[in-house]
């Protein structure tokens, strides 16, 4: 397993508030309450060792299949229905979502090997990741990757606690299938536009990996 990228300011600047404040708890707090002293060191260790789980990269085979698309995250499936898509499709198509807690892996991969073809990037508000009209009025990022089978939009959403998306793609690039395309930091979902002809496998409550669990084949 290793740290993500992402995680190495974030983890520094914690690393010396956490040194600060234990400084001053065995400085000032230690000599009052022994037993208090303790608590908040566990506690602000305790918080330290989350933070840096949550930027973990922990290794794993990646599913290679030309003909599935595997879950662009870790998480739960939370949406499987037909929709209107608001942008790049005219016709309708599946949407299928993955929610991530802010225990999950938050590496974003990309389903299926192709060209990104588009990329968008959306301001919006910071409704609760599973709110219906969080895929629609959220901050989020859509790219969509085309193959000789089609094509398919990824769109990463910001949530309540997620405040920042990172998007690893321009226009014209290829990503082989499973490759790390982008990281939402904190928790988040992660929602996928399918052709309406795929074949489904998940189900609702479905707790899947990233780079690793077929969701849908075409």
């Amino acid at each position: 397993m290793t740290i993500h990228k992402e995680g190495a300011a974030t983890i520094s600047i914690i690393a010396l508030l956490v040194g600060a404040l234990n400084i001053a708890n065995f400085s000032y707090l230690f000599p009052l309450s022994t037993i208090a002293a303790w608590i908040v060191f566990i506690i602000t260790i305790a918080f330290f060792l989350f933070i840096v789980s949550f930027f973990r990269m922990p290794n794993r085979t990646l599913t290679l299949n030309d003909a599935a698309i595997i879950a662009p995250a870790d998480g739960k499936v939370v949406v499987i229905e037909e929709v209107q898509p608001d942008e790049f499709y005219t016709e309708k198509r599946i949407q299928l979502s993955v929610f991530m807690s802010p225990a999950n892996v938050h590496v974003n991969r990309v389903p299926v090997a192709g060209k990104i073809i588009y990329n968008q990037y959306h301001p919006g508000k910071y409704l609760v990741a599973w709110h219906p009209k969080s895929s629609t009025d959220n901050e989020r990022w859509s790219v969509v990757i085309e193959n000789a089978k089609g094509t398919i939009l990824c769109k990463q959403i910001a949530g309540a606690l997620a405040r920042r998306i990172c998007n690893y793609t321009k226009v014209d690039d290829q990503f082989t299938q499973g490759a790390e395309y982008g990281f939402i930091k904190f928790g988040s979902r992660v929602d996928l536009l399918l052709p309406v002809n795929a074949t489904i496998h998940a189900k609702i409550g479905d707790v899947v990996k990233g780079g690793v669990t077929v969701l849908a084949s075409w």
